[in-house]
């Protein structure tokens, strides 16, 4: 990588340096502002009267973030990681809606898809010790995962059978009006009695669907347990290794031990300059 692409590479990736500090404070600053322009051009009032400066500011945004996105692309040596990374995809589908809007009317508001860059503040600030929780919780859930998978394919059935069961004593047995005109729609009744949300617009009638549907509210409560109890263990369980917001020059990785020399993610030396 030659001087000037690295010393770019540290200004855009790295926090740690003054300029690459201050270039991320401009980037948030640019982010919120953008930001509270899609807001406010959500306003009616607003959108009529100030419709030709929305429309400007919106444009030199998605310019500015355009150019942002092509550099970082241009500098690291890998580019296909950090474009398929989930900053990548991020800082790419904040850029889109604009352009998508000249053929497709009304998917800027898409835009807001921009806070989600806001979660560069974590580096720029140095909370390095919240990118390891993140990093933990982010692990406990790829871990469980085929747990969770079983759980909500079971939670699926039973609100299946609760469903049609429910369909039958209300909507077939019982023959006065009823709103458990179908299946889907008592499916409908049973997942929002399961998950202790409770509507209130489609309730039983018939002592028997009372019975069930009590049953139904008391299950909600020890199911909506065993997911936090499946990635509870997996956080306890994983190595809370201290970590820094250090980026490879090479694919653009982060979140490395401190004690790292290499990137965990394709071995390339993370301070080839310390080499030189």
């Amino acid at each position: 990588m030659g001087l000037n692409k690295r010393k770019i590479h540290d200004i855009i990736f790295e926090a740690d340096t003054f300029s690459g500090k201050l270039f991320d404070i401009v980037l948030i600053v640019a982010i919120v502002f953008s930001v509270i322009v899609v807001m406010l051009e959500s306003v009616e009032s607003l959108a009529l009267k100030y419709a030709s400066l929305f429309y400007t500011l919106e444009w030199i945004f998605t310019i500015l973030f355009t150019i942002e996105y092509i550099l970082r692309v241009w500098i690291v040596k890998q580019s296909r990681k950090y474009v398929l990374s989930f900053f990548g995809m991020v800082d790419l589908l904040s850029i889109l809606p604009t352009f998508l809007s000249l053929i497709i009317s009304g998917t800027h508001s898409l835009m807001m898809i921009r806070t989600l860059r806001l979660l560069r503040i974590f580096r720029i600030l140095k909370l390095t010790v919240f990118l390891g929780e993140a990093k933990t919780i982010s692990n406990a859930l790829k871990a469980s995962r085929a747990k969770i998978t079983v759980f909500l394919v079971a939670v699926l059935c039973l609100v299946f059978i609760l469903g049609t069961v429910m369909y039958l004593i209300e909507g077939v047995f019982y023959h006065e009006e009823t709103n458990f005109t179908s299946i889907p729609r008592s499916i409908y009744w049973a997942i929002v009695t399961l998950t202790t949300v409770g509507y209130g617009d489609i309730a039983p009638v018939t002592v028997p669907g009372q019975f069930i549907a009590s049953i139904i509210m008391i299950l909600g409560y020890g199911i909506l347990a065993v997911p936090t109890g499946i990635v509870g263990a997996e956080i306890a369980r994983h190595d809370n290794t201290s970590t820094n917001t250090q980026s490879c020059q090479n694919c653009s990785s982060e979140e490395h031990r401190d004690d790292a020399v290499y990137c965990d993610q394709c071995g390339a030396l993370l301070n080839p300059s310390q080499n030189e």
